[in-house]
């Protein structure tokens, strides 16, 4: 039986905590809140005006881009003296915000909505075994260790990689059964296929352009359609889930989805769509989209 395809998708909202908040947002731009410090971003999909254009003025700190192409790197002006680490925490997970040239902060806010549902798979199963790819800096696989699960953290920046065993070193969690793996996501999944290895769950955050550790070249469109189908040969047989998201503005819910369903045809459960958006706090909030996601669950 294939799984029920939900028929509308859901926006999951990232309302702020105790170290981040979207504070206001418009005219292109984003000012939000990094633990102690206040951070504009750029953000074309924020037509709409500002509630307090003059907040934006105050920032501590503000990424300037080097083009309008929002992939690309720029630099950050400081109000003060420059910033380079700072601690922040998301529930039990300590990590370390810094201040990239690729205008983000080490780890990326919207995905707290993504950490509250694999925190409640993992606790709902005894010590179930996680895989986590293109894990980056790694919050999403110390949210799954602090929750109870047996990590595989894979990335093909041996910095990143560095960067996750060092929140993992700020959590607490350094002694819980995480391996940490630099490769390339492509080639550690088809080794685990031929070894008949399996997972209760996988992620998968792919980027849309990458390199891996001997330039093997990783770009989204495609590459991720075979890379999905080897991920649903390594789920065990009562598998909890398959999550995937992905920034790239030619894709959307709804084909990661249908690309999804493929992968997963011959097993139940449910899949569901949509995407992740950053959310203002108080009345009249507004939200930001900003990544889409298809996941399949067992129930």
């Amino acid at each position: 039986m294939p799984p029920v395809f939900a028929p509308e998708p859901q926006t999951l909202l990232t309302c702020g905590w105790s170290d981040y908040a979207l504070l206001d947002s418009g005219a292109g731009r984003k000012l939000e809140r990094y633990g102690a410090h206040t951070v504009v971003r750029p953000e074309p999909q924020c037509f709409w005006q500002p509630r307090d254009p003059t907040a934006f003025d105050r920032a501590d700190a503000l990424f300037d881009p080097q083009a309008q192409d929002e992939d690309d790197d720029g630099r950050w002006r400081f109000a003060g003296g420059a910033i380079d680490t700072f601690p922040l925490s998301w529930r039990e997970v300590r990590f370390t915000g810094r201040f990239t040239p690729f205008r983000h902060l080490a780890f990326f806010p919207e995905q707290a909505a993504n950490w509250d549902w694999l925190d409640g798979r993992v606790r709902a199963r005894a010590r179930p075994k996680i895989l986590n790819l293109f894990g980056y800096t790694g919050v999403a696989s110390l949210a799954c260790a602090a929750a109870g699960a047996e990590v595989t953290h894979v990335d093909a920046s041996r910095k990143s990689v560095a960067w996750a065993r060092e929140n993992a070193d700020l959590s607490g969690l350094s002694d819980h059964p995480i391996r940490w793996i630099v490769e390339d996501a492509r080639k550690w999944v088809a080794r685990e296929v031929r070894r008949g290895s399996r997972y209760d769950g996988i992620i998968l955050d792919p980027p849309k352009y990458g390199r891996g550790p001997t330039g093997e070249v990783w770009r989204l469109f495609e590459d991720m359609p075979a890379l999905l189908t080897d991920c649903a040969a390594l789920l065990s047989d009562d598998a909890d889930f398959l999550l995937l998201n992905a920034y790239a503005a030619r894709v959307s819910g709804l084909s990661l989805a249908h690309l999804m369903r493929e992968a997963t045809a011959n097993r139940a459960g449910r899949i569901d769509w949509g995407e992740l958006a950053l959310s203002e706090d108080g009345p009249d909030a507004r939200a930001i989209g900003l990544s889409f996601f298809a996941r399949w669950s067992a129930s």
